[in-house]
């Protein structure tokens, strides 16, 4: 009883508040008159019925461009809308044009935006939920049963020692509940030697990611640069490393990924975007809710202001490190933290509803404004805020789905914070190479922001069109050495040999390159392969066997986690593995060290909690029994969940209906 008169209280004040937007954007607007606050009344009411109606019809409607038709669609229903309120209740409402309608919608669904906030009556996520049933009572795919699904949702870039701070300092409180409730346990593990996400999603969903030196490496005897944000370069990776077993196989959904682990449906994933242009139906239930339009688009404008703002403080207040959050930045980060995640929000909540067998969703928005304002700064700690308020709605929408789920919450790294190589010293690495060699060109490749790409990507998912993609630069345009930049990881390839040079080979044709190198004070070791000692890390003192671990000097893996020499040794064995691998420096004592792009919270190499990802799992799911290291073990751990739920997934081309056993790796 107390619940439903606290619902019906609820309902009028959301339709309370409908009818003063309404006012209110009478007041502002030229053109658009309400004869007073019963007929607005009156107007909310009848647009409240509309609203009711129309969406699940919106959602159902092919639309061959959903970017922008969903949302012309929607912007000429909200204003249609209006316009019969308004013939309906006769001269109450006066609207002088079309045009006026269109706005007048506009600014009144932003004023109900700002009143729902801050009255706490903030409809969003019902509305999205009653949507959501809807286009998932039409779809021939609903599953009502009782084996249970599972929903993996990943925090791009958050470490473990990060999501802890959150929890006790009030930034995470959805996942501090699920921890403190006992639902819930926190496991670490501990990435491989490339901590970026391309590297952790082909482990995590595809059980595989060797060859992936980096964010971004090169293939000499292609000539070309392979990159973790380019889709067709995702699309190639993904050839590489399937073997069918992927995550995400028999079904599953992928929102928002780099890859699909064998995914069904796809909405948001790089590797997939080629061959998803057209008609998606994602993109249509989110844009037929006329309130989720206009909310993006106000959200999106007040997260512009917030990142000017917040980059005027800390330029004025002197804070150091300080990163670049000029140009068209502000856009990338509203983008990231509003409509993509919002999106893959509302994608995954129909997911839910229709019941599909395993999801996995990433959400960047951590990740996105920690590189530019830093680990755990004001701006960056609401960006996580916001993000796990999200992840509570996908908490209780997975509890009202037709078939019970277990909610997984992991990151695939973590992050690393300080001032850049370039802020350092003056000079960047590619610099620091071209007055170290003999002759030749050097050609530097630090592409700074993965986000933008993932924009880029959106925009063309959405807009039904292919992304444009960079023409791939053969070898003379590498230049003689080509220089490229993940995170704290630098990759040096001498372009002279289509093969990787050894160690030797390098001092002689370059005498002055190594020493160079290992001299710096911002270098922690460079990975290079001797003819006669094998894979050896080599540092300012001394150096390391990989193999043997025999230490000649000062061990230079000594500041970095205890499997560092496992994990390089392990990437040396790759075919594209860079001539020299260069880790920067790392000090325990201010836990810092610097990336070789432009981006103050960084990832990429190892150094401080980067390395430190974390899985939060229900504690009916059977731990690991020894420590997660590498992203392929925890492919086989989240595989292993959901094979005990579900049974294991059918080989691909099986048609007998059967259930088949099948190896995680």
């Amino acid at each position: 009883m107390f619940g439903g008169s606290r619902n019906i209280w609820r309902v009028a004040i959301v339709w309370l508040s409908s009818a003063a937007s309404l006012m209110l954007a009478a007041a502002v607007l030229p053109g658009f008159d309400v004869h007073n606050f019963g007929s607005a009344l009156l107007a909310a009411l009848v647009i409240a019925v509309f609203n009711a109606v129309l969406p699940p019809i919106v959602a159902a409607l092919p639309m061959p461009f959903p970017l922008l038709t969903g949302f012309l669609a929607v912007l000429v229903i909200d204003a249609a809308m209006l316009m019969a309120a308004a013939d309906l209740l006769g001269n109450d409402i006066n609207i002088s044009s079309w045009w006026i309608a269109l706005l007048a919608a506009l600014i009144a669904t932003a004023f109900a935006v700002v009143l729902g906030v801050a009255l706490g009556t903030d409809d969003s996520e019902a509305a999205t939920l009653r949507t959501a049933r809807r286009v998932a009572r039409r779809s021939s795919e609903r599953a009502q049963t009782d084996v249970p699904g599972i929903l993996f949702i990943e925090i791009d870039g958050l470490g473990l020692p990060i999501l802890r701070h959150a929890m006790r300092d009030g930034s995470a409180p959805s996942m501090a509940r699920m921890l403190e409730d006992g639902d819930h346990r926190l496991i670490e593990w501990e990435t491989d030697l490339s901590s970026q996400t391309g590297a952790s999603q082909a482990g995590i969903l595809l059980g595989r990611n060797d060859d992936i030196p980096a964010f971004r490496w090169v293939e000499k005897e292609r000539g070309t640069v392979m990159t973790c944000s380019a889709p067709d370069d995702c699309a190639e990776i993904e050839r590489r490393h399937t073997d069918g077993v992927g995550l995400l196989r028999d079904g599953g959904a992928s929102r928002g990924n780099l890859l699909s682990g064998e995914a069904t449906h796809t909405i948001l994933t790089v590797s997939r975007i080629s061959a998803e242009k057209g008609s998606n139906p994602g993109y249509r239930a989110f844009f037929a809710n006329g309130l989720n339009a206009t909310r993006t688009l106000c959200l999106f404008t007040a997260e512009v202001v917030r990142e000017i703002v917040a980059g005027q403080q800390s330029a004025r207040r002197d804070v150091r490190p300080r990163g670049h959050r000029g140009g068209l930045y502000p856009l990338i980060r509203a983008a990231m933290t509003v409509a993509v995640r919002d999106l893959i929000v509302n994608s995954v909540i129909t997911d839910l509803m229709i019941g599909r067998p395993a999801i996995y969703a990433t959400f960047s928005s951590y990740d996105e404004v920690a590189h530019h304002s830093g680990l755990e700064r004001a701006d960056t700690m609401e960006a996580l805020r916001r993000l796990d308020e999200r992840i509570g709605r996908l908490v209780r929408a997975a509890a009202a789905a037709p078939r019970p789920y277990k909610v997984v919450v992991l990151s695939d790294h973590g992050q690393t914070q300080g001032a850049t190589f370039l802020q350092r010293n003056g000079y960047t690495l590619e610099e620091l190479v071209q007055r170290s060699i003999e002759e030749g060109s050097v050609s530097a490749y630090a592409g700074g922001d993965e986000q933008s790409a993932m924009v880029g990507n959106a925009v063309g998912e959405a807009a039904g069109t292919s992304p444009r993609q960079p023409k791939k630069d053969k070898s003379p345009a590498l230049g003689d050495v080509a220089v490229l930049g993940s995170g704290n990881l630098g990759l040096i390839y001498l372009m002279s040999e289509q093969r990787r040079l050894t160690l030797e080979e390098i001092e002689k044709q370059h005498p002055r390159l190594i020493p160079a190198l290992c001299s710096h004070p911002h270098v922690g070791f460079v990975l290079a392969r001797s003819e006669t000692r094998g894979a050896v890390a080599l540092g300012r003192e001394g150096s390391r066997r990989l193999e043997t671990g025999e230490v000649e000097g000062v061990d230079p893996l000594a500041p970095f986690p205890p499997n560092a020499a496992r994990h390089l040794l392990r990437t040396d064995g790759f075919p594209h593995v860079a001539d020299l691998m260069v880790n920067s420096f790392y000090d325990a004592d201010t836990d810092q060290g610097c990336a070789f792009e432009e981006l103050i919270s960084f990832h990429g190499g190892m150094g401080g909690p980067q390395t430190r990802a974390f899985i939060l799992a229900p504690v009916d799911l059977a731990p690991p029994s020894e420590p997660v290291i590498g992203a392929g073990a925890v492919h086989d751990l989240l595989l292993s969940w959901r094979t005990g739920l579900q049974g294991a997934p059918q080989p691909a081309g099986a048609d007998d209906g059967q259930l088949a056993p099948v190896s995680a790796r």
